[in-house]
């Protein structure tokens, strides 16, 4: 009697926490690495599938596409409503640009979506660095999702790699910009990791 009592405790338990870790394995990352091109083409992207091609034409459902010739800035061409980049003050940039938007911000339904090219001043777009830009996509549920993705830039803004996208599965969920730590902090990490387990 108490052993079926403990069995069904420990069923229970099993269900609420896969339910849990269902509910909370909602963000979807991809490590991307790719190189945006700096021609009138750029990179189409669908975010979902992970699929890219030079043409739109070539990439079905397509998300997002930055491009652009200019070593001084980065333009993006917009996917069927709803789409778009979040625009904003983001590191110190203007409101009518797309933003490089700090660790922390929220993106959702409350953001400002548009796809004005950015630079350094327009979208406080930092170079040398890691650049967050958040974005809205329709995924194929036919609903909106929130996402927001790793732009690496060089020397110039002509320099750019797509390095990570992150969305929501869920649609009409918002999505947090997360902090990466720098390599550094990641290997000091592991080197403290190493050093609790010597002491054991």
């Amino acid at each position: 009697m108490l052993s079926n009592r403990l069995a069904m405790h420990f069923a229970a338990a099993a269900v609420a926490t896969t339910v849990a870790g269902a509910a909370s394995a909602a963000v979807v990352h991809w490590d991307a690495n790719l190189v945006i091109p700096n021609n009138i083409d750029g990179l189409y992207i669908n975010v979902e599938t992970q699929a890219t091609g030079a043409a739109g034409s070539a990439v079905a459902g397509w998300d997002l596409n930055p491009y652009g010739t200019s070593t001084t800035g980065i333009s993006w061409f917009a996917a069927a409503a709803p789409s778009g980049c979040v625009m904003g003050l983001g590191q110190g940039g203007t409101t009518s640009a797309v933003a490089s938007l700090s660790a922390g911000t929220l993106i959702d339904g409350s953001s400002t979506f548009g796809n004005t090219a950015s630079s350094t001043t327009a979208g406080g777009w930092l170079l040398n660095a890691n650049n967050n830009f958040g974005f809205r996509f329709l995924g194929g549920d036919g609903l909106t999702h929130y996402g927001y993705g790793v732009m690496a830039i060089g020397a110039n803004m002509g320099t750019r790699t797509l390095v990570s996208i992150d969305f929501e599965s869920v649609a009409g969920a918002g999505i947090t910009v997360a902090a990466v730590p720098a390599p550094g902090a990641m290997a000091l990490l592991g080197l403290a990791g190493l050093a609790g387990r010597r002491r054991r």
